[in-house]
């Protein structure tokens, strides 16, 4: 039996275990999870840049994300801006800059050592135009069509019903808003020992889904226009920043790198509510690819 058939319950017990004792300090949270002592280099790896992580507060980088997803969401003055799995405030911090003092930044998360930790940055940094809610994402504490733009940092692959945060993302979002999210999809199956590895699926691999399902998914939920910014092999950022967390993993499961190579994606994607793709001949929807070295990161 994979993970992904176990009790879903169990499952966010684990992660909220995992990511309150990163949070407390008492294990380190490099690369979505797993690691020790790489915070900055990770943030800087996934695409942050190192003038905007030093106007912040370094307990706001946890070295958690898969991208850098704010960037792409361009937040603007005035705007509501929703961040999924805030977390520590990261992405949340970056946003209230760019909606200034004027809008509105709300960060949602499960885990009560992230949210004191969340909330003690907010304060030091003088954000009183930011607020961090107690909430599961398949049941957002937010109101109908409230929110301008909507972003998430390698978290959607972390709760088991995913069409549930899907339909609540499409449910909370202002008419003409969007979505602009980085997280993990697969190209294929795991090998069934990483697909069963709980330390796997709270490190952000073994709960991804695969590519098709994810977007189909996000589809059925009625968020369309879907357009990917950037996509990039995870396991070898993972190894450029964290080797030996890397070769435990695979060590762990007896699964080679061969077998996983190009399999487990991060990406970085855009969504609008109430625009349904184009269908491809096979009935899928079209997702618009990026193109090139600057949106992929050189890999394809």
């Amino acid at each position: 039996m994979t993970l992904a058939n176990s009790n879903d319950e169990v499952l966010v017990g684990q992660v909220r275990n995992r990511y309150g004792r990163i949070a407390a300090g008492e294990i380190s949270g490099c690369g979505c999870g797993v690691g020790a002592g790489c915070e900055a280099e990770v943030a800087q790896g996934i695409g942050y840049g190192a003038d905007e992580l030093a106007e912040l507060p370094d307990e706001a980088n946890l070295g958690l994300g898969c991208g850098a997803p704010i960037g792409f969401l361009a937040p603007q003055p005035g705007e509501t801006v929703l961040d999924l799995g805030s977390g520590a405030g990261i992405d949340a911090f970056l946003a209230a800059r760019k909606v200034g003092a004027a809008g509105h930044v709300i960060g949602v998360d499960m885990t009560p050592e992230m949210l004191d930790k969340a909330r003690a940055g907010a304060t030091r940094m003088g954000f009183a135009q930011v607020e961090f809610r107690a909430g599961r994402l398949e049941a957002l504490p937010v109101d109908d069509a409230s929110v301008d733009a909507v972003t998430s940092n390698c978290v959607i692959n972390l709760v088991p019903d995913k069409p549930a945060v899907f339909r609540e993302i499409a449910r909370v979002l202002k008419p003409g808003g969007r979505l602009v999210v980085s997280d993990i999809v697969l190209e294929r199956s795991l090998p069934p020992a990483l697909a069963a590895d709980l330390l796997g699926y709270v490190g952000c691999i073994s709960g991804a889904e695969q590519r098709a399902r994810y977007f189909a998914d996000l589809t059925a939920a009625g968020l369309g226009d879907i357009e990917v910014l950037r996509d990039v092999d995870y396991l070898e950022t993972m190894l450029a920043t964290m080797p030996e967390e890397v070769e435990a993993l695979l060590a762990r499961t007896g699964t080679t790198l061969a077998e996983v190579q190009g399999t487990v994606r991060s990406v970085t994607y855009r969504a609008r509510p109430g625009k349904a793709p184009a269908k491809s001949e096979g009935g899928s929807p079209e997702i618009a690819a990026c193109c090139g070295t600057d949106c992929c990161g050189g890999t394809r």
